[in-house]
């Protein structure tokens, strides 16, 4: 099968408050990771916040640069790994990131999240973190062999498997503010989200334990 095509898989230095705590905790310096099908990376397919201030209104969505270089920030570092694929594997690929992006029951895996370091993830029903989405992209891919269940992949595990793949590491620079995204958020709309979103996936941990999940 001609692999013609290619996919970027995109690790983030995040510049938030999370992703600063992650990297003390891990000493390890990427703590986002998403993917873009253009090889001009301005579009970035991945489970974060939607809002800069509300980190539990959170799910599917295409993140532009503007979401990871904001405020005071001048630059933030990202290593990008091209990944290569047949036309039926990038339709493949193209098609399951539509599907999920139409699918209004996904929500955030935020206990799959918090569980990773110890536990290595837990299934819940149309539910994914940045870290699940992409590791089940990348078994669409085909391009290596996974030992373990896609969404059982931290970050730096899924550095190591596309080892052979690296495209490229460098400081993406600052080009302009969402404000949308930067707008702030009160307590009560965020105890709003945290509440909406724990309700969600707790019902699902209980009564869908069985429901198909992908």
């Amino acid at each position: 099968m001609s692999k013609d095509e290619e996919i970027y898989i995109v690790l983030i230095k995040a510049l938030t408050g999370l992703g600063k705590c992650s990297r003390w905790l891990d000493a390890y310096e990427y703590t986002h990771i998403a993917v873009s099908l253009d090889k001009e990376l301005k579009n970035f397919a991945t489970f974060s916040r939607k809002q800069h201030f509300s980190p539990f209104c959170a799910g599917f969505m295409y993140e532009k640069r503007e979401h990871y270089v904001f405020g005071k920030n001048k630059t933030v570092k990202m290593k990008v790994f091209k990944i290569p694929v047949s036309k039926e594997e990038k339709d493949r690929i193209t098609n399951y990131i539509n599907r999920i992006e139409k699918d209004e029951e996904y929500v955030f895996n935020l206990y799959s999240m918090l569980t990773m370091p110890f536990l290595h993830g837990i299934k819940i029903y149309k539910a994914h973190n940045c870290m699940s989405f992409v590791g089940k992209i990348i078994e669409l891919s085909n391009v290596v062999q996974m030992k373990k269940e896609s969404y059982r992949y931290n970050i730096k595990e899924m550095d190591a498997l596309l080892v052979n793949y690296f495209y490229k590491e460098y400081d993406l620079t600052k080009e302009k503010d969402d404000k949308e995204y930067m707008r702030k958020v009160g307590i009560l709309e965020n105890i709003k989200w945290f509440l909406k979103l724990n309700s969600i996936l707790i019902y699902r941990l209980l009564f869908k334990r069985k429901e198909h999940y992908e």
